[in-house]
């Protein structure tokens, strides 16, 4: 029998009824499959899948959190010695951050600061220096390790909002190593400092961007020479294989207690305006001030490439800016980070 014309659109409309069904079913399964139009009909009415978050980034090294979980606690910063009867050290390659200062009588020790990754051995510790609570403050409450200071330091470290879990306020977060000559042989562990410190307080905020290439202008560099004194010769050549730079001193290569050697993803270096103060240590060198306000030069290595600029930080309470001559923020690769405090009047030597 032959359909009426409202007969043949009443067909057309339920047979378009049952490819809508059957199109919206097997579209609500797989909505990656649909066309934009749908996609916005089916989350409009509740059918499409939400798309899962994005992955937690570590703040302090722009890269993903293992176990796709950010740690709900402050960045720790322990200071770590660089003496060479300190070496090998412990767990350097395990911080997100490290800075690198110079001390008196031309040597220099470093502030490894973590977050994301823990450590059940970090040292050898030593005491702090006026240095440390200017660079940590950018940390927010951050917690401080350390095995001892001057009066003049112990007293800036809670103004500049730091959470002292020093050698003699926690001393049960510390042991001594009787396998390492004194005053090279104190240890401790980041999960002894964190529960020490008590702190409520959740991740830092970043200090740094971070990008996975960086599209201004740098050039190839094999690696960078920073002779802080005769006794602090340090090296950072670029290894195309580890993709990171590897540090050493002179022409020994810096390796920690497993023997790997010491790497960073990113190695900044600012040249800082320093000056001996009123401190002195035992033997009667001076304790280095370091200028960290105001602006200087800076270096940024990244990738195998140098790119040159400058820093920027206008106040202890803001963070230091590294950005190109034109004032363009640079962007560091996500992973590990040195930053190293050069007095302003060594040359940095680029190595080819």
């Amino acid at each position: 029998m032959a359909l009426t014309r409202r007969g043949t659109i009443a067909a057309g409309a339920a047979t378009a009824a049952l490819l809508a069904a059957g199109a919206t079913a097997y579209f609500t399964l797989f909505p990656q499959n649909a066309p934009a139009f749908v996609r916005t009909t089916l989350e409009t009415v509740g059918l499409a899948e939400e798309p899962p978050p994005p992955p937690p980034i570590c703040p302090l090294t722009g890269e993903e959190a293992t176990a796709g979980k950010l740690p709900h606690r402050p960045a720790l910063a322990i200071k770590i010695e660089n003496h060479p009867d300190a070496r090998p050290q412990a767990a350097l390659n395990l911080a997100d951050v490290v800075y690198e200062e110079p001390v008196e009588g031309g040597y220099t020790r470093f502030i490894a600061v973590f977050h994301c990754e823990s450590s059940d051995r970090v040292g050898p510790v030593r005491s702090g220096r006026t240095t440390d609570p200017d660079v940590l403050r950018q940390f927010g409450p951050a917690v401080f390790g350390y095995a001892g200071a001057v009066g003049a330091v112990k007293r800036e470290v809670p103004r500049a909002g730091l959470v002292d879990v020093n050698y003699l306020n926690a001393a049960d977060a510390y042991v001594r190593d009787g396998a390492r000559a004194a005053p090279h042989d104190l240890y401790t562990t980041t999960t002894a400092l964190w529960k020490a410190a008590a702190s409520e307080a959740g991740a830092p905020d970043p200090i740094f961007t971070y990008a996975e290439s960086y599209e201004g202008k740098a050039r190839r560099t094999a690696g960078v020479r920073l002779p802080f004194s005769t006794v602090a010769d340090v090296v950072w050549t670029w290894s195309k294989r580890e993709g990171a730079w590897l540090r050493a001193h002179g022409e020994i290569a810096h390796e920690l207690e497993d023997g790997s050697p010491v790497s960073a993803t990113s190695v900044v270096i600012q040249l800082v305006d320093v000056t001996a103060s009123q401190i002195l240590d035992a033997a009667g060198n001076p304790s280095p001030d370091v200028e960290l306000t105001g602006s200087g030069k800076a270096y940024v290595l990244r990738d195998g490439k140098v790119i040159v600029g400058r820093w920027e930080r206008a106040s202890l309470d803001d963070l230091t800016r590294f950005v190109t001559k034109d004032g363009a923020e640079i962007s560091l690769a996500p992973g590990r980070t040195w930053v190293e405090l050069l007095p302003s009047t060594v040359v940095v030597e680029f190595l080819r």
